[in-house]
């Protein structure tokens, strides 16, 4: 469990300083004694210990998910860690990131796990260790009742699938069943190369050539948002989502269209747009598309 100081504990609750010393103090957490704020037997109950170090001196820290109670005295303000989320659906810390990175929700940096816009709107916060400078991501406790996030847990075989994915390109990172008017009409009957089943003829060029191309990748993937979404190809390398516009001379499905670009944009997803002209020529097309989010062909 990683402990950090109280200033940085006041900045994960957006907080001055200065407030959390006092609120700690009536929670008779702490005490001022002399000069120096002091640990109290009820914080170490709380997980509160004394640290010692060359630049800050004997302070005090706490465990990062720590709980604090609300100036009302009724709601508590609680952020988790990816040790205490892994430990609710029974998965390791290391295992419950790369599953939140899975998601779109963080990415993996130089300088440790970087939240996306996705992660914020689900109610992720960025915060950085006071002592090694590595940033992290915490998330507020309705986290567990995502069901982007439960969806994946349902089954045995999600968990195997994602597990997988590196070795395989043939298998999807999540499989979550299609409830869409539009899925339903049309038929996943095509086979392609890598064993997915697709809708149409030119959802299977495009499959085959991201087999071809060695890239893993999800097909008819639900995005993880807010909105009942769908994508048609999903590349977890680069996070990158795919989708072919095929019937643009049908009203209904422009709107659709119209609607889901809005949803990509409102998210700030990586999008790439593939349309029959694409696919006349897709080994021209697709490498560049691909290139402009970093992902390079050969």
């Amino acid at each position: 469990m990683e402990h950090i100081s109280t200033t940085a504990l006041a900045n994960q609750f957006d907080m001055k300083s200065g407030e959390l010393f006092e609120r700690l103090k009536t929670l008779g957490w702490i005490d001022r004694q002399y000069d120096k704020w002091v640990l109290t037997e009820l914080g170490i109950q709380q997980g509160g210990q004394i640290r010692e170090s060359i630049k800050y001196g004997e302070h005090i820290v706490w465990p990062e998910n720590i709980s604090i109670i609300e100036e009302n005295q009724q709601e508590k303000v609680r952020l988790l860690n990816a040790t205490a989320i892994g430990k609710h659906f029974n998965v390791s810390p290391q295992r419950m990131n790369l599953i939140l990175s899975e998601l779109g929700w963080i990415t993996k940096d130089i300088s440790g796990w970087t939240i996306t816009n996705i992660g914020k709107n689900v109610g992720g916060r960025q915060f950085e260790h006071e002592t090694s400078g590595f940033s992290y991501v915490l998330w507020s406790e309705n986290i567990l009742q995502n069901k982007s996030l439960i969806d994946v847990f349902k089954d045995t075989q999600s968990e195997k699938e994602v597990s997988n994915n590196a070795e395989s390109p043939s298998q999807p990172l999540i499989q979550i069943p299609s409830a869409n008017n539009f899925r339903d009409k049309f038929e996943a009957k095509h086979r392609t190369k890598d064993g997915h089943y697709v809708r149409s003829r030119a959802e299977v060029i495009i499959d085959d050539t991201l087999y071809d191309y060695g890239l893993v990748h999800a097909y008819e993937k639900k995005v993880p948002i807010e909105e009942e979404l769908y994508t048609d190809f999903y590349l977890p390398n680069g996070k990158v989502y795919i989708e072919f516009w095929g019937m643009e001379n049908d009203s209904k499905y422009l709107e659709r269209k119209k609607t889901k670009i809005e949803i990509y944009q409102k998210y700030d997803l990586k999008l790439i747009e593939l349309t029959d002209d694409d696919i006349a020529n897709l080994d021209d097309h697709l490498p560049k598309k691909l290139l402009k989010y970093g992902i390079k062909v050969y």
